[in-house]
């Protein structure tokens, strides 16, 4: 493609409707812009506040500079055009996510926080949310002078990736050997059991979403939906499972050699994404993008109800998605205290609030089916999830910059 950073044999793997964002460890240093790009036609100036400007359309993909110095980076992205749109800054093999928004709506102005080191990278507007997305070389350039660091700010924030990676660590694991045991009765043809696991041990991976959405090729094998489903692409992983498990009227259910393959194929590639997951760099940026990523997940999938949309399981979802982004920032929590007391004071009572409303259609150990929920009550989840979700973008900036 024009102006790629792209490898020529680089694979061509599309990005998935929900990815999150991994990024090298951070450097609180200035920032500097320098000549346009464009992944469309034509380019933005800078702002006032040292923000790179992105002008997403229908059709083009600006961008405001083609480099930086390397540290912390921060993009405006406005969207210019008719259909909802997605900023990526991708790593130089198109496929490692650096940081992302999502679900940015027409006229509306969202702002990407990521830290990152020198090299090359790939910027890509997705309008419509589909496909590949308009895509554009970036180079990161030597950080320059910089700017001292607060030491005990540092500390906390150093202290706050700390926890957050146990976590990841702890959650994965459990992920791995619930995927095993799910995987053992699914395969078995013990419908029963497969389905009392399903919810719950798919929580572990709900939890974690920005990191385990990171790694561009498991988590369309892993967490596709149906409605995902690019031209041409194997459909495997928990959704699939899912179907069979819970079938429409008229489905034709999977024989038990299917259902094997499918078993076997899952505990693969979740024992993969453990793999990787011991090595991931997080860094303050990656915990405050992910917790908001985390939140936007329950905006455009678990609120609709478009998740599950047949084991109607999408509050152990929300759930889950609720208690990473709250892990995340109270990880972050001691930091923005120092440099924010008020922004605490609003996503203490924020997060409160709409945990509240959760616990009211606890059922048991889990929750009510979706479906049972009338327009009342989902009205009015989606209400605390969008209060929640405005203090939440702004938790990155206040940590790091």
């Amino acid at each position: 493609m024009p102006g790629s950073l792209l490898p020529k044999n680089a694979p061509n793997i599309p990005l998935g409707r929900k990815c999150g964002a991994l990024i090298a460890a951070a450097v609180v240093l200035p920032l500097a812009l320098s000549a346009c790009t464009d992944n469309g036609k034509g380019a933005d100036g800078g702002s006032s506040d040292g923000s790179i400007q992105v002008s997403s359309t229908d059709t083009e993909c600006k961008v405001s500079a083609s480099s930086a110095p390397g540290g912390n980076l921060s993009f405006s992205v406005k969207n210019d055009g008719k259909q909802v749109t997605e900023f990526y800054l991708l790593a130089e093999d198109g496929l490692r996510i650096i940081g992302e928004v999502e679900n940015i709506g027409p006229g509306l102005t969202r702002k990407l926080v990521v830290s990152a080191n020198e090299g090359k990278y790939v910027t890509s507007c997705k309008p419509g949310m589909q496909g590949d997305g308009i895509r554009a070389g970036f180079e990161v350039t030597g950080s320059g002078t910089g700017t001292a660091v607060d030491d005990d700010l540092k500390k906390l924030l150093d202290t706050g990736v700390r926890q957050y990676a146990s976590y990841v660590k702890d959650q994965t694991e459990q992920l791995v050997a619930g995927t095993k045991d799910f995987a053992a009765a699914y395969a078995s043809g013990d419908a029963a059991t497969a389905r009392e696991l399903y919810a719950a041990t798919r929580m572990h991976w709900e939890r974690i979403e920005p990191v385990a959405e990171s790694f561009g090729d498991l988590d369309p094998k892993l967490d596709a939906r149906e409605a995902d489903l690019e031209p041409g692409q194997k459909w495997t992983g928990w959704h699939r499972a899912e179907k069979d498990l819970f079938p429409p009227a008229g489905f034709k259910l999977l024989n038990a050699a299917e259902r094997s393959a499918l078993a076997k194929q899952l505990v693969a590639d979740t024992e993969e994404l453990g793999k990787r997951t011991r090595t991931v760099e997080l860094t303050a940026h990656s915990l405050g993008n992910g917790a908001k990523e985390l939140l936007d997940e329950v905006a455009t999938g678990k609120v609709t109800g478009e998740e599950e949309i047949w084991s109607h399981t999408d509050l152990w979802d929300f759930q889950a998605n609720v208690d990473g982004a709250r892990i995340a920032y109270e990880s972050l929590k001691p930091a923005l205290l120092r440099k924010d007391a008020a922004l605490a004071k609003t996503l203490d009572e924020k997060f409160a609030a709409l945990q509240a409303e959760l616990k009211k259609h606890a059922k048991g150990e889990g929750f009510s089916s979706y479906n049972e929920l009338s327009q009342a009550q989902v009205k009015q989840l989606a209400s605390l999830v969008d209060s929640l979700g405005e203090p939440l973008s702004r938790l990155t900036a206040a940590v790091v910059l």
